[in-house]
């Protein structure tokens, strides 16, 4: 499941809009016309724990300037996780997805 704050939060992340609501899934994207970011809403779902990640995938989202984008990321409910390096850095969504704000 995806829970509400977590598509609130990667949407702003991202600087998309929400370009679909089903009640089965929620997409995101620049537009509704071009391709987006789907979340399906699932009940019971557990969040993956980290490093032991236990998510088939997580995002990784590129920055010009991984230390600023550091610094906003928790204004959006992300937490900063163990792991990560010179040119990664590893945080939990509100929900406790893992994502990575990578620069290259």
């Amino acid at each position: 499941m995806i829970h509400r704050a977590s598509r609130s939060s990667t949407r702003k992340l991202l600087g998309m809009v929400r370009v679909r609501d089903d009640g089965k899934f929620v997409v995101i994207g620049d537009a509704p016309d071009r391709p987006g970011v789907a979340f399906a809403r699932v009940e019971g779902w557990q969040p993956p724990k980290w490093p032991d990640e236990t998510a088939h995938m997580h995002f990784d989202v590129r920055v010009d300037d991984l230390a600023a984008a550091g610094e906003k990321v928790p204004a959006l409910g992300a937490r900063r996780l163990e792991g990560g390096g010179e040119r990664f850095h590893v945080y939990a969504d509100p929900t406790g997805h893992p994502f990575c704000l990578v620069s290259w």
